[in-house]
Order: C-alpha cells, then sequence, then structure tokens
C-alpha cells in the first residue's frame, strides 16, 4: 500500500462537521498529490455510493469510496476526527475515516490491496494504534503495514484437563458481495472467518465477490457445506452453486455487524432440517438490500431493475434519431434502408443523417424486450432473460409497446420463478437452467401474449396513446404538475425514475403527446441543481462553505439534466429543499405543456435545446421553476436560526457583495 498512501494524505485533527465535508476535505489533499483530477465530480461519485448504503460500521469506522473515472490511481486518504462524523452507523459518529478512491478501470492487485485495508479494520489493535498515533508518518506507516500495532501480551496457557474428542466439524461456505466490491464486501468476510475461528465445531470458507472478480469456491468445499451464509447487496453471482442447503441471506452490513447471530441462525436452520435453493427459491433484487422487503418494495426493485438496463437503449438511440432529425430534417425518415446501403455519399448530409437516424432506430428496437428481459433478470436471474426478451419482442409485434413490455417482463419473471420450485432430481438440475428453464417459460410466455393477453394491452397502449395525443388546456397542465413533482421529490431516485420511466417508453412510438412529456420531464429534472445553485450565489452567506461549493458543481449537473447534483443541499436540509425543488418542477412542468414544448432526445439538458420544439419558451419554462425554487429556498432558510458556520460566514462576508462571497478552498 506504499504507493497508495503517505502522510500528505493523513489528517489527525479532522474538524469536519459532516460526512460531506470530511469526504471533501480528504478528496482536497488527494487533489493536491495529484490523485484526482475533478474534484466534484469524484464527490459526486462518493455521494452516489453513499446514497445505495451509508458506509459508516460499528466501532467508529466510516469508509467512504467509491471507483471513479475522476481518479488517476487508487488513493488512500485517513482522516481522525476527535469529534466524530455520522456516516449512519448503528452505534454512533466516525471518528477513524478512510476515503478509498479507484479508478473506473483499477486493476486486480491495486484492488486487491485496497481490500486489505478492509479486512484491517476488524483488527481492534490496528484501530487502536491509529487513534494514538500521534503525527501523519506514523497513522501512513500503520496503514501501510510498515509498523506492526502493538498488542496486549497474551495470557500463559493454561494446562488443559483432558478434553473430550472434538465434535464433527459444522461446514459453512459464505458470499460477501456490495456494489463497489472494496471494503464492505472484505470486511464482512472477516468478520465472518474471525468469528468461526472463535467458535467452537464451525469451520468456515468465504467467498467474496468484489470489483477484481471473484474467485469460485472448490465445487467439493460447496458439496460438503452444511449451511450457507450470504451476506451481500448485490446480486450473488452464480448463485444456483449453493441450491439444496440451509441458508441464511441478509445485507452486507449484517455480515460485519452480527456474524455469531448469523452462524447460529444457519446451524438452526441445518438443525430443524430447513433447506432452500437460493438459485430457485429467491432472486438477485429480492435480496440487494437488507431482508424483510414487502412485495411493493420488491416489485418497484423488478421494474427499476428493467428501466436501469433500458435506458442506455432509449438515450443513444433518442440521440441518434435527434442527431439525425437536426442534421438532414425531418425528411430523413422517407430515405430508404436501400438507399443508405447502396448510394452512401460522404460528402452529402443528408446520407450522414440518414446514417444517424436508422443507427438509432436500430437501437430502440431493442428498448421493450431489454426491459422486458431484465425485470424477469431481476426476478429470476439469468434463466429469466430468454423468455423475458422474448416477451418483450412479441409485444412489439402486438403494438403492446412499452406496457406489453412491462408485463411481459413481469410474467416471464413469474413463469421462471414457478419452474424453479419444482423440486427436479439432481441429474436434471444441470439442463434446466440452460435448456428446460427457456424452453417451458418461452412457451407459456408466447401463448399468453399472443393469445390471452397481448390484444387487450395493445388496445390499452392505443389508448394510452390517443389520450397522450389529445391532451390540451387543464388536462396537460395537470399532468405537467404531475410529472414536475415526481421528478424533484426523492432527486434521482425511485419515483423520479418512474416518471423518467414514463417519459421514455413513450419514446418507443413517438407522438406529439409523447414528445411533450419527454420535455416537460427533462425541463423539471433540470430545475433543482440549478435552483440550489442560483440560491448559493444570490444568497451565499444561508449555506455553508461546503454547500457553497457544491453549488458551483450543480450549474453545470442541472444544464446537463443530472437531476441528482441537488442531493447534497437535500440531504442537508430536506424540509426545505425538497419542498422548494418540487414547487419550482410543477411550475417548470406545467409551462413546458401549456407552451406545447417537444423533445424526441432522452437526455441532455440544454446540449440539445436545438432538438428542442419551441425551445425558447422551453428555456422560460425552465428559468421560471429555477427562480420560484431558489426564491423558495431562500425565503424558508432565512426564517430559520443560523447555524455557527453561517454566522461566522455572514461575518466574513459582510464587507463583499454576496456573490462574491468565496467559497471553501
Amino acid at each position: 500500500m506504499s504507493e497508495m498512501i503517505t502522510a500528505d494524505l493523513v489528517d489527525l485533527d479532522l474538524s469536519a462537521q459532516s460526512k460531506d465535508e470530511a469526504a471533501r476535505s480528504l478528496a482536497e489533499r488527494m487533489v493536491a498529490q495529484g490523485r484526482i483530477t475533478d474534484l466534484d465530480g469524484f464527490l459526486a461519485d462518493v455521494a452516489a455510493r453513499e446514497a445505495q448504503m451509508p458506509t459508516g460500521l460499528d466501532g467508529g469506522i466510516g469508509i467512504p469510496h467509491c471507483r471513479s473515472e475522476h481518479v488517476t490511481e487508487p488513493t488512500l486518504a485517513f482522516g481522525r476526527a476527535a469529534h466524530g462524523v455520522d456516516f449512519g452507523a448503528p452505534d454512533g459518529p466516525a471518528d477513524l475515516i478512510f476515503l478509498i478512491a479507484a479508478p473506473a478501470g483499477a486493476d486486480d492487485a491495486h484492488l486487491t490491496i485496497l481490500s486489505s485495508l478492509a479486512r484491517q479494520l476488524m483488527d481492534e489493535d490496528f484501530k487502536a494504534a491509529l487513534r494514538a498515533a500521534t503525527d501523519a508518518e506514523q497513522a501512513a506507516a500503520l496503514i501501510r503495514g510498515d509498523a506492526q500495532p502493538a498488542q496486549e501480551p497474551a495470557p500463559e496457557p493454561e494446562q488443559p484437563a483432558t478434553r473430550p474428542a472434538p465434535k464433527a466439524s459444522f461446514k459453512i461456505v459464505a458470499v460477501t458481495s456490495c456494489p463497489t466490491g472494496i471494503a464492505h464486501t472484505y470486511m464482512a468476510a472477516e468478520s465472518l472467518e474471525n468469528t468461526a475461528r472463535d467458535t467452537d465445531g464451525v469451520e468456515l470458507t468465504v467467498e467474496t465477490q468484489g470489483s477484481a472478480g471473484f474467485t469460485r469456491l472448490d465445487p467439493a468445499v460447496i458439496a460438503a457445506a452444511d449451511g450457507v451464509i450470504f451476506a451481500h447487496d448485490v446480486p450473488v453471482r452464480e448463485k444456483e452453486r449453493f441450491a439444496g442447503k440451509p441458508t441464511v441471506d441478509v445485507g452486507v452490513k449484517a455480515g460485519i455487524n452480527r456474524p455469531a447471530e448469523l452462524i447460529a441462525e444457519v446451524r438452526e436452520k441445518a438443525a430443524r432440517g430447513e433447506t432452500s435453493a437460493p438459485a430457485t427459491s429467491s432472486t438477485p433484487v429480492d435480496n440487494s438490500g437488507e431482508s424483510g422487503d414487502g412485495y411493493g418494495t420488491k416489485l418497484r426493485k423488478w421494474l427499476m431493475s428493467g428501466v436501469s438496463y433500458m435506458v442506455p437503449f432509449v438515450a443513444a438511440g433518442g440521440l441518434l434519431i435527434a442527431l439525425g432529425f437536426a442534421i438532414g430534417g425531418y425528411e430523413v425518415a422517407d430515405v430508404k434502408v436501400e438507399t443508405l446501403l447502396n448510394s452512401f455519399d460522404w460528402g452529402s448530409t443528408t446520407s450522414w443523417a440518414a446514417l444517424l437516424f436508422y443507427t438509432g432506430q436500430a437501437a430502440f428496437a431493442f428498448l421493450v424486450p431489454v426491459l422486458a428481459g431484465y425485470i424477469a433478470y431481476g426476478m429470476a436471474d439469468r434463466p429469466g432473460l430468454v423468455p423475458g426478451f422474448v416477451g418483450g419482442s412479441i409485444a412489439l409485434t402486438v403494438n403492446a409497446g412499452f406496457l406489453g413490455g412491462l408485463v411481459a417482463g413481469l410474467i416471464a419473471g413469474g413463469v421462471v420463478m414457478a419452474i424453479q420450485k419444482v423440486n427436479v432430481p439432481a441429474v436434471l438440475r444441470g439442463i434446466m437452467p440452460v435448456v428446460v428453464i427457456p424452453l417451458l417459460s418461452s412457451i407459456v410466455v408466447g401463448f399468453l401474449m399472443f393469445v390471452v393477453i397481448g390484444k387487450p394491452i395493445a388496445s390499452l397502449q392505443s389508448a394510452l396513446t390517443d389520450w397522450l395525443n389529445s391532451l390540451s388546456g387543464a388536462n396537460a397542465v395537470i399532468l405537467g404538475i404531475i410529472l414536475g413533482l415526481m421528478m424533484c421529490f426523492d432527486l434521482g431516485g425511485p419515483l423520479n425514475k418512474v416518471a423518467y420511466a414514463f417519459a421514455v417508453g413513450g419514446l418507443a412510438n413517438p407522438t406529439d403527446g409523447s414528445l411533450k412529456v419527454m420535455a416537460a420531464v427533462m425541463a423539471a429534472g433540470m430545475v433543482p441543481p440549478l435552483a440550489m445553485a442560483l440560491a448559493t450565489t444570490v444568497r451565499g452567506r444561508l449555506f455553508t462553505k461546503a454547500e457553497r461549493e457544491n453549488g458551483k458543481a450543480a450549474w453545470v449537473l442541472g444544464a446537463s439534466f443530472i437531476t441528482e447534483g441537488a442531493i447534497p443541499f437535500a440531504a442537508a436540509d430536506p424540509l426545505r429543499v425538497i419542498p422548494a425543488s418540487m414547487a419550482g418542477g410543477a411550475v417548470t412542468g406545467a409551462l413546458s405543456m401549456v407552451f406545447g414544448c417537444t423533445l424526441r432526445a432522452p437526455h441532455g439538458g440544454i446540449f440539445v435545446v436545438p432538438l428542442i420544439g419551441n425551445a425558447f419558451l422551453y428555456l422560460i419554462a425552465i428559468a421560471a421553476g429555477v427562480c420560484v425554487s431558489a426564491a423558495l429556498v431562500v425565503a424558508l432558510k432565512g426564517m430559520r436560526k443560523p447555524a455557527p458556520e453561517t454566522l461566522a460566514t455572514a461575518e466574513e462576508a459582510s464587507a463583499v457583495p454576496e456573490s462574491k462571497v468565496p467559497a471553501a478552498a
């Protein structure tokens, strides 16, 4: 770890008051060492990872971390906060904070070294030595492994009396994984292994599925296991290997914080004769977080699984089609494919426009099948892909569109899950996911989509399209308000994604109504970060130094239609920021619909203004919403009692205009 941390990357007197300030303070040290190219871009990646799951751990540990394209080389920064910083750990604030930065394409060796730190954090002597370190070089040496923490002398072993013969070991195999695959994955593994060593009659072997890939457990080890523990926040890969054994399935933090309970639980299940088949009775999405999700939560996760895989196809296809229209006009749709194949003119804008248009159409042709396929995948893992894609393709064939894809994906996943519950002989299990399940599920899905529900769904899709096309007056305004509120309520969360999915679904079969919906959704989604940026500019004294710094980045994020740019503000002050954002989003959504603005591109922000119908009025709608949100958040923040830091900032700023308040270095 010698290249990853130096004394310059250590702060033994970290004075941050929040996790965002702590991350920024440590990241600034990385920037100074040339390890990060874009501070705000990197911090946005850290915040996105933190939003997936808090990185605080019991014992006063905070490990914010991410993989980011803004990192030049794997780097670790350490801060010791005397007053503690809240990273969401159950037992309170963290005083030992490790910021781990890995490049997006980090090699296996570096990621392995970073994961070794995670294992060290399970060592009480290591943590005690860091708390006692007197200078930065000493702390860096401890983390690098150049110095060893002092250990309490081991007590003299007692001469044991004659012991009974040891019982046969209870063998456990475990899998640990987390979204980033750098820290929690290996800390859970270390915690389980340490607890198993201290538990009589238990042997435990762990497979860590981290960012650097994973080494599969020996099939003989799995076959000999008496129980299985899954501690994970992302789908377990090749889960079918563990089928038919007593299984405990929890989030990765439970593996870190409750290892003894998990071991006891799997032993109790084995004693009761409870067996489960993880590949057949549970699913990746079921277990992507803590156990106990209700059906509504699971359904949302299944649908979001499909939408997340669909969006890149929508973005690429929509932008290519929009660029084709921008270059060659709408008449490029009349150019025959045969003309493009046989007489492409390198110097003709029409030929290039037609090329972009038809390439975009090819990407769009995958939209509904990908949606259906990955909804089924979220429900039933890889066996759900074939019937899901087949069902999505049939949805296009029968003109059931986006709604047909949603239904086909859910049916495909449900059919596969039902087939998987059938108890088959061991000799047939090998061909089930490759032959039997795809064959049977595709037949069932095909029958249902062609014969039973395809036509009714197509009629419903047609009615929805007609409704969108007929929107005018008050109806259009109401829809614009609803979409604006949804886009700004959770700033990139599930409700935001539902509104966005509704809009991009209409682009599969674009009509005037669906293009208006897409325009309203993007406009409203740009409002929150732009409004926070404006508010920090005109009333900087109402915001902390960190928020003013985030406000600079929010200009670019908002202009690019990245609603998540407002998350740092909402996290710090949700009761003021979220209502203000929703009000502005509702205004913008309503005005966009009133002005009749249209948009063929599913993303791009101000960079696709040339592709927007009634572009000038569209920008007016956005500006109006931004002003409303900024004014509201300034008014609401002005009514509260100023925080100490804000008072200090106000004193510093009293001699200069508010818009010139210097941001934190």
